[in-house]
């Protein structure tokens, strides 16, 4: 079946960094744009960074830009994105999703149609 699994989450000081990954199968996730999306507590899941399925096009939030970078790995039957956390900020503490979308190019979270369950990110001041 189709599985998105998120793994890297963890308690970290500010001005530390993390790397997720999400591993993607149980279809071809090669022709599909991914992204990664966070949701802290009491607030709405945002758009944090999005990669084309070529490679080719890459967004971020503002609030992230020049400090998280966002890759993947189309090789084998099963996709990996990346997300590179660095310098991180109290602020970025929340669970974060990874998501594929066939909708083509979208910050937004309701052109994706598979999601991982999470994994938790606590940054500490």
């Amino acid at each position: 079946q189709v599985q998105l699994v998120e793994s890297g989450g963890g308690l970290v000081q500010a001005g530390g960094s993390l790397r997720l990954s999400c591993a993607a199968s149980g279809r071809t996730f090669s022709p599909y744009n991914m992204g990664w999306f966070r949701q802290a507590p009491g607030k709405e899941r945002e758009f944090v960074a999005v990669i084309s399925w070529n490679n080719y096009y890459i967004d971020y939030a503002d609030s992230v830009k020049g400090r998280f970078t966002i890759s993947r790995d189309n090789a084998k039957s099963t996709v990996y994105l990346f997300l590179q956390m660095n310098s991180l900020r109290p602020e970025d503490t929340a669970v974060y999703y990874c998501a594929a979308s066939s909708s083509g190019w979208s910050v937004n979270s309701y052109d994706y149609d598979y999601w991982g369950q999470g994994t938790q990110v606590t940054v500490s001041s």
